[in-house]
């Protein structure tokens, strides 16, 4: 470890971290923005600094104690990782990616007067937050919508109860023939995070190649092998 230690500086470290953590960042932001507007300016970046920092080395705190193996490629490390990530957003009081859609999703579609815009801001949020339809379910509720609208001979509106709970029956429909049920929906949520967490985890096995190849092109580390990534201890860069 000590040959990794001099081979990956402590700066290059927190490059490493960088793009796996920086969404912390991001999210402290956005949470920190709803503060209330009747502060004055410099009182309120005053705030929103002190809360990021706070929960950023609240972050830190957790990571230092917490062994990563950057192996995106074993589902011990990967579940492992998750376990880690999770303690830290709850330590910190982040949002998980469930949460965080759920959110986006009640900002983006609040105003949407009818069910077909609602269904086209689902599709635009799953798009855009690199999700992938993989049962095929957005065109079985468009279909599922086009039905209902034929019946009722109009366009169909959120408001309209009786046609909202005539369009409720066919998603039914669809979940049955999809065994998708209510009470799988945390297991559903695990694997996301299990997804999101392998993801990472392979974009930090890159980073950190990428930082291993740059500090082997000195002079001191020419004639030295890099060690493998699956060796290093990211609290040792902390």
């Amino acid at each position: 470890m000590a040959f990794a230690t001099r081979f990956l500086s402590r700066s290059n470290g927190r490059a490493i971290l960088r793009s796996n953590h920086g969404a912390f960042v991001r999210s402290f932001a956005k949470e920190a923005a709803s503060a209330p507007p009747a502060l004055k300016s410099d009182e309120l970046l005053k705030g929103i600094f002190l809360e990021v920092t706070k929960k950023f080395e609240t972050a830190v705190a957790i990571l230092r104690k917490e062994k990563i193996t950057i192996d995106p490629e074993d589902s011990s490390a990967v579940s492992q990782y998750a376990k880690i990530m999770k303690t830290v957003r709850e330590k910190a009081g982040l949002f998980s990616e469930s949460q965080k859609i759920k959110k986006t999703i009640e900002a983006r579609t609040s105003g949407i007067p009818d069910a077909r815009s609602y269904l086209l801001a689902l599709k635009d949020i799953r798009i855009k937050r690199g999700l992938v339809d993989e049962l095929g379910a957005e065109n079985m509720m468009i279909e599922a919508l086009d039905k209902v609208e034929k019946e009722l001979k109009k366009p169909l509106l959120r408001n309209d109860k009786k046609g909202m709970a005539l369009l409720k029956a066919e998603f039914d429909k669809i979940n049955h023939k999809l065994g998708i049920r209510p009470e799988d929906l945390p297991k559903y949520e695990e694997q996301l995070e299990l997804k999101i967490a392998k993801a990472q985890l392979e974009e930090l096995k890159k980073d950190t190649v990428e930082a291993m190849e740059t500090q082997k092109k000195r002079d001191e580390f020419k004639n030295e092998e890099m060690p493998d990534v699956k060796t290093l201890d990211i609290r040792n860069f902390l």
